[in-house]
């Protein structure tokens, strides 16, 4: 049996990719964001529910350890922010255990930065201004919407207060699924599954798309605050294009105590569903608890916005070498 040693995108393709990281780094460069360096391995993982983290035991002058490799460089960034780093970038690559498809590869290129003393809006505005540098031709107008609203265009349902028992049964019906298959499922996960299946296809065509004021619950690591309907929202956008989403930015949360507080939800979370404890990241929380400046964060999945831009249907088309052949 020969093994297929070749790499999975063209070297002209490879040698785009150089060069649409190039531009990249020229538009960070322009705006005195310096790049950073940070590990791929770290004491803590993501306890997402939604996500899953690969770890590894490594010998360690502390002994035999456990260490996570970074779902994306959150953690150790807002570390150097915590050391008045000021506005920094990353090319990180990051681990997401079992994401594979035409939009996913369990190793992947992440694409994040930070800007202490930005709102959310003007990490919005910088976020598509990137995109738009990057891509050959204008993906058209930036154009807002309210999570809240989409739910209704589109499904008809009221995300923060139909019944779970209702978006189970929509989620069933929507995804093909049957009703058994979600019957321990929580609110997230079925509100997750019908943006991907019915809403998502919808954003991002012939415009850039900003989704915002999210169910609070979706907050990870970012603050919330009231709407304009007095719902707590998280603080934080996800930005379409084409139907694929690009990036997901957060007024970053600064309260060491309601960090430590989600995490053990997460956790808590994870027991219910039989999904095995992820490590908190407790170096996070000292960098937390010692202050973080006031920031507005952003993680763009770069090998997305290459494939975009190169008008690939793959994301291995862009990739050196996939989590298949590599």
């Amino acid at each position: 049996m020969t093994l297929n040693w070749q790499p999975t995108a063209t070297m002209g393709t490879l040698r785009e990719r150089a060069r649409l990281i190039a531009t990249v780094r020229a538009f960070f460069a322009a705006r005195g964001i310096w790049e950073v360096e940070t590990p791929v391995l770290g004491q803590g993982g993501s306890t997402d529910v939604h996500l899953v983290s690969l770890s590894s035991l490594a010998r360690t002058d502390k002994g035999q350890r456990k260490l996570w490799l970074q779902t994306s460089p959150e953690f150790h960034m807002k570390r150097l922010l915590a050391a008045d780093s000021g506005p920094i970038f990353q090319l990180a690559k990051s681990f997401r255990d079992g994401e594979v498809g035409t939009r996913h590869n369990i190793e992947f290129t992440m694409l994040e930065w930070y800007r202490p003393g930005f709102t959310l809006a003007q990490l919005i505005e910088e976020t598509t201004a990137l995109v738009a540098h990057v891509l050959p031709q204008s993906p058209g107008p930036v154009v807002y919407y309210r999570y809240r609203e989409l739910f209704h265009r589109h499904l008809e349902v009221d995300p923060f207060t139909t019944s779970l028992v209702t978006l189970r049964s929509l989620a069933a019906e929507r995804g093909n699924m049957s009703a058994q298959a979600l019957a321990e499922e929580g609110r997230d996960t079925c509100l997750d599954l019908l943006m991907g299946m019915v809403i998502e296809p919808t954003l991002g065509q012939q415009e850039l798309s900003v989704v915002v004021d999210y169910p609070a619950s979706q907050a990870a690591l970012a603050r919330r605050h009231q709407d304009a309907d007095g719902e707590w929202v998280a603080s934080r956008f996800e930005l379409y294009l084409n139907g694929i989403e690009l990036a997901n930015g957060y007024d970053e949360l600064t309260d060491a105590e309601e960090q430590r507080q989600r995490f053990d939800a997460d956790n808590a979370e994870r027991r219910r569903l039989g999904l095995p404890e992820v490590d908190v990241d407790a170096h996070l929380l000292a960098a937390l608890e010692q202050g973080l400046p006031a920031s507005s964060g952003v993680a763009l999945g770069l090998d997305r916005l290459i494939q975009l831009a190169l008008g690939k249907t793959r994301l291995e088309e862009v990739l050196a070498f996939s989590t298949a052949n590599c």
